[in-house]
């Protein structure tokens, strides 16, 4: 199997949605292509900025941020699940604070949980944010500002 062929299949990978050099490796290995074509293959994509573990990671957490907030902890876990390194995540997500990720989750809901009763509006907005990784504390602190708001 030659070089252009599996970049050529690479490009098709790539053309779905960005994806990480490790997620490239084993799509290209699962393909049957051996490590020195998917060396190759990999600077190839990585000299065209195709491949950008960075930018990749940059735009996972935007978009998560953007349309389904985790808490930094939950995020940076689904980072390295998808081969980013630990150090880049943890970077990358420095600047972020879990009160603010989940004060943004449960503003999508509000409307809905405004209509229950102060305990069942507490107990939804603690189950919602423990499923998406936050803290007890942070949930906590998400209810009092919840229940005082207008």
């Amino acid at each position: 199997m030659s070089v252009e062929k599996a970049y050529q299949k690479a490009l098709g990978y790539l053309s779905k949605s960005p994806k990480t050099i490790r997620q490239m490796k084993k799509y290209l290995t699962d393909k049957g292509y051996d490590g020195n074509i998917i060396d190759q293959v990999i600077v190839q994509l990585s000299n065209f900025n195709y491949l950008d573990d960075r930018a990749f990671a940059r735009g996972f957490i935007e978009s998560r941020i953007r349309y389904k907030p985790k808490s930094v902890f939950a995020l940076g876990f689904e980072l390295r699940k998808k081969g980013i390194d630990p150090a880049l995540a943890e970077e990358l997500l420095s600047v972020y604070k879990d009160e603010d990720l989940a004060l943004k989750a449960v503003e999508t809901k509000k409307q809905s949980w405004n209509s229950l009763d102060e305990s069942e509006c507490r107990k939804k907005i603690i189950n919602y944010l423990r499923y998406r990784g936050f803290d007890y504390s942070v949930c906590q602190t998400v209810c009092r500002i919840f229940q005082t708001e207008p």
